[in-house]
């Protein structure tokens, strides 16, 4: 009788440690990478790391409004450059959208469902919350977009973790909060969503839902075994999410959602990518949409978001700002 366990590709680390954050959300989300990682016949341990992002957490510090990109990145990508950890895996929507030199995204896994959920009280969806409702949301991309829907919400600044956040309308400090469907899912608390926010609604930042696994560039064995690991669909879609956001953030500073998925055409796949740019306020909004081939998915995000720039994108992100911060009662 022959053994199933797969032989680990020549070459590669027999051990693989793989670096989080120490969030809970975050070491499911690795926890769920190394049990893909042993599945190639490898053993690996998770290895927690401090970020600037989970400090600002901590200390109460905004993010939003200050240049955020990347602020859980750095400290994981510092310590794969560094050698004590083989892999760094990310939220992918966290990711800049620059590159950064000695680290290549291996995996893209298979992506849990993008869209965004209302937590609210009393079992309530959006439009069934009273006008001057409190929502919190730390996200000026959610924050544009509920104004824009103009059910008379007050947006109000939030940071945290998911029970956090939770928190605040459990107590009653506010109404409702905006979170993503796949950050629930992951620590097996989507029954408390209350309403799931279609695109129509809200459309999802680039890349969430998706995570996203580097490693050294140098390491080329063990890029070599996580090859198979990689999902091509996923890859796609938030390879022309990621190219919208990189093209509009050339000469763009309003909030920015964009969503693609990979979808069977008459002949064959074809990339259907939708992407906005909003003010603050949500009171102005470009809103676009393509289709292309999975094999172009940059080319398509990219031209997309030269096309939203040609029709005014540039000039959202000027009005005032659209979250109240530090608004949320203290427990």
């Amino acid at each position: 009788m022959t053994s199933s366990t797969p032989t680990p590709t020549p070459g590669a680390p027999q051990h693989v440690r793989v670096g989080t954050r120490r969030s809970l959300l975050a070491t499911t989300q690795s926890g769920h990478v190394a049990d893909m990682v042993r599945g190639l016949g490898l053993t690996t341990e998770l290895v927690e790391i401090t970020t600037d992002g989970d400090r600002s957490q901590a200390s109460g510090v905004p993010l939003a409004g200050s240049s955020s990109t990347g602020v859980f990145v750095s400290a994981l990508r510092d310590a794969l450059l560094s050698g004590e950890v083989d892999l760094a895996v990310h939220s992918l929507k966290d990711l800049p959208t620059y590159p950064c030199d000695g680290v290549t995204l291996v995996v893209v896994p298979p992506r849990e469902d993008p869209r965004d959920v209302v937590v609210a009280r009393d079992g309530l969806t959006l439009g069934e919350l009273p006008v001057g409702s409190r929502v919190g949301t730390g996200s000026p991309r959610r924050a544009a977009q509920l104004h824009a829907l103009g059910l008379g919400l007050e947006v109000v600044g939030i940071r945290g973790n998911v029970d956090t956040r939770i928190r605040t309308v459990r107590d009653g400090r506010l109404d409702a909060v905006v979170l993503a469907r796949a950050g629930l899912a992951r620590i097996d608390r989507l029954t408390e969503a209350t309403e799931v926010l279609d695109p129509l609604q809200m459309l999802p930042a680039p890349g969430q839902g998706a995570l996203a696994v580097e490693c050294r560039s140098d390491d080329a064995a063990l890029i070599a075994a996580l090859a198979v690991l990689d999902d091509p669909r996923t890859r796609a879609a938030v390879d022309a999410e990621r190219a919208v956001l990189a093209t509009l953030e050339g000469g763009c500073s309003a909030p920015i959602g964009a969503l693609a998925e990979v979808v069977e055409g008459e002949d064959e796949e074809e990339l259907w990518v939708r992407a906005i740019a909003l003010s603050p306020d949500g009171a102005l909004s470009v809103r676009m949409s393509a289709t292309g081939s999975p094999a172009d998915a940059h080319g398509v995000g990219a031209r997309l978001g030269e096309e939203m720039l040609a029709d005014g994108a540039g000039q959202l992100g000027q009005p005032g700002p659209a979250i109240d911060s530090g608004q949320v009662p203290h427990a």
